[in-house]
């Protein structure tokens, strides 16, 4: 009796430890799966032999993967939003990075402000843009030949993804070391050379992750598109409105292969590093 009495403290010591040693990974795999959750739902749902809506589990079928484009208007909301996605995030890229450049490596009046204001659509509620963006083409823009849609669209997204580029090119420069810059300028190359020989090289690898993030918040926006896309309809805005009634098998088949091509881009760019960080290793050994 005494020794099961001294057994129990013991087992419920080791309990305890083992659950503090633990937690941080107990609760790491926790949120994991909370995060997840909705991609494995979508995933499961996109084999579903459903009939008019697309709620309750009926049966397992392949036939959705087979024809994504069955249902009508579900590629073609796909297009416009890799279309948009391209566009703006094109242009975003291109002013975000040049800003991003002056911001860091030149003084002008008015920086201090210009630091300032560029958080201000980051830190904006989008509802509050969205309903800005629209009474701006409404009102102003229409007399120009702008209206809503496809082009305000575009311009919708390029005004809210500038600042993310700007803030994440801005970080990979600052973390450069200007004397790489200054040593080029020492061997008689001019500012262009030093630009695309050293300078762009460097913080390719900031502006290629600033040109992800773009394109992932332009792909992802509704709020904002649904305020100034008039009659244009993109995946989200399809989504949204497929929501009402059961969102359709297809649309899970194209969200869950957007998913898995999101997810290997990212695991081909930490492969790509790695194997420059080994190669880089190898050199200096």
């Amino acid at each position: 009796m005494a020794s099961t009495t001294a057994h129990r403290p013991s087992a419920t010591r080791r309990t305890r430890t083992w659950l503090a040693d633990h937690f941080v990974m107990l609760v790491a795999v926790a949120v994991l799966v909370y995060l997840f959750l909705p991609v494995a739902y979508t995933f499961a749902f996109s084999f579903n032999d459903h009939g008019k809506t697309n709620i309750v589990w009926q049966g397992f079928t392949l036939e959705h993967w087979k024809d994504p484009c069955g249902v009508p208007g579900a590629c073609e909301s796909l297009v416009t939003s890799l279309q948009v996605g391209a566009i703006s995030t094109f242009i975003a890229t291109v002013l975000g990075t040049m800003m991003a450049l002056a911001m860091v490596r030149y003084r002008f009046r008015g920086k201090a402000m210009s630091n300032v204001l560029i958080f201000i659509p980051m830190a904006t509620p989008e509802i509050v843009l969205g309903a800005s963006l629209l009474t701006i083409f409404v009102q102003g823009f229409t007399n120009l030949g702008l209206r809503l849609g496809f082009w305000a669209i575009v311009f919708a997204h390029i005004m809210f993804c500038i600042s993310f580029v700007v803030v994440t090119v801005r970080a990979r420069i600052q973390s450069l070391d200007p004397r790489i810059e200054e040593a080029a300028q020492d061997l008689y190359a001019g500012p262009q050379s030093t630009f695309w020989k050293v300078t762009f090289p460097l913080i390719l690898p900031g502006v290629l992750g600033a040109a992800m993030l773009a394109f992932s918040l332009s792909f992802d926006d509704f709020i904002i598109t649904n305020f100034v896309s008039g009659n244009e309809s993109t995946f989200p805005k399809f989504v949204y409105v497929s929501a009402r009634r059961g969102i359709p098998a297809e649309a899970n088949v194209i969200g869950f292969s957007m998913f898995v091509i999101a997810v290997a881009l990212v695991v081909a760019a930490q492969v790509v590093r790695s194997l420059r960080t080994s190669g880089s290793t190898n050199q200096k050994g």
